[in-house]
């Protein structure tokens, strides 16, 4: 009889399933002439100008180990850069931490706040990492469902009928993957006050909110008496297309950070400093390629939702980020039996909503940053589908 080294694996390793996202997508490789809606990417290529501050780091030697924290400059940059779009003020010195990728940000400030048992509260349908970072983390993941009729929102109401004694955190991420829901104003004051009734802490996941379209942005950090229980994620990844640069950052009260950094100097010590040059170009410099770069999701955007209310496939206008989030449930199939189907039979690669939460089930999601000329391709192929379905 052989070793069996399953058996060694953490029961909370266990009970994780792999990512919805990456499952269906070992499904597409090896798929000639796939158009896919698939992986929430930009298909646009890092900007130049940013590049080049990578090749040149590279040139000068750059190739240390920097503070645990991260180059003082970067944060001294995202300081001026948070105040300024943000208005939050952060101390770059004690209060900015470097990451690697918001993902690893959201790892550690939740492994640095969960006590076992504790409840982190987050909205669904949501990004794919929240539930298992929550359960790596020992903490107890509790979902609060948004709604197509709210705009995928996340309502007061709704957060205060799941909160008990035990409830610590509260996860918000705005715009939203997968559904590109946001929050007005009026809501997230709302929700802070909820938050200073129960004495929540709050981790609020802004990587896409460069990418809104409509209406302002607003961080629950910047709302009277929030700053100093929130934990603010943002990075580099979306607004600049930097995905493979790796680069994130957590902002907070002192002693989270400090916190924070103690996991990160003993896992990754501190995140590249080829890719944090890059990060600094960027955000002082980047900005005109952001716009550029929203500009043209948004036309892509409307072109998508368009086309697939046309097919018979409800689909609210997202308001930001780059992902529609149609309802597939007149097609009388699951989300999962859909994005399987359409695969095989059109080579149009989407995402079933299942694999962001049980609220996702019934709609797929399908990522609009992808050549204009594609999106309109995968259409005539989600037509082709849908209508032979329905015949």
């Amino acid at each position: 009889m052989g070793w069996d080294a399953s058996n060694l694996i953490a029961a909370n390793v266990r009970a994780i399933p792999r990512s919805g996202i990456r499952e269906f997508f070992d499904i597409v490789q090896g798929m000639p002439d796939v158009i896919s809606l698939g992986v929430g990417e930009p298909d646009f290529v890092t900007p130049w100008h940013i590049r080049e501050a990578a090749i040149y780091a590279l040139e000068r030697g750059r190739t240390t180990y920097t503070s645990n924290l991260g180059l003082l400059k970067l944060r001294e940059a995202i300081a001026a850069s948070v105040e300024r779009h943000f208005g939050v003020r952060y101390d770059p010195q004690r209060q900015i931490l470097i990451t690697v990728g918001v993902s690893e940000a959201l790892d550690i400030a939740l492994r640095a706040v969960c006590n076992p048992g504790d409840e982190i509260l987050y909205h669904e349908p949501c990004y794919v990492s929240y539930s298992p970072s929550i359960a790596l983390a020992y903490g107890k993941p509790v979902a609060v469902a948004c709604r197509a009729e709210d705009g995928f929102a996340v309502r007061a109401e709704a957060i205060e009928q799941v909160i008990t004694p035990r409830s610590k955190v509260l996860v918000l991420n705005f715009p939203t993957n997968p559904t590109g829901g946001t929050m007005t104003r009026a809501e997230l004051e709302r929700i802070a006050a909820l938050v200073l009734r129960h004495n929540l802490l709050v981790i609020t996941d802004e990587i896409y909110s460069e990418l809104t379209f409509e209406g302002e942005h607003v961080s629950l950090a910047s709302l009277p008496g929030m700053a100093e229980r929130t934990i603010f994620l943002h990075g580099f990844s979306k607004a600049y297309a930097m995905t493979g640069f790796r680069i994130g950052y957590a902002c907070g009260p002192t002693e989270l950070i400090e916190a924070m950094m103690k996991i990160h100097q003993y896992s990754m010590l501190c995140a590249s400093i080829v890719s944090q040059e890059a990060a600094f170009e960027a955000i002082r410099h980047g900005e005109a390629d952001t716009i550029e770069m929203r500009e043209s999701y948004r036309a892509r955007r409307n072109v998508i939702v368009k086309g697939l209310n046309e097919i018979g496939l409800p689909c609210h206008l997202p308001r930001g980020s780059f992902y529609a989030f149609p309802c597939i449930k007149p097609s009388g199939l699951d989300s999962k039996e859909f994005a399987v189907r359409l695969l095989r039979e059109e080579k149009v690669a989407c995402v079933p909503g299942s694999a962001f939460g049980p609220s996702g089930e019934g709609y797929l999601r399908c990522c609009f940053a992808t050549a204009l000329d594609r999106i309109e391709i995968a259409l005539e192929r989600i037509g082709r589908f849908v209508k032979r379905l329905s015949g």
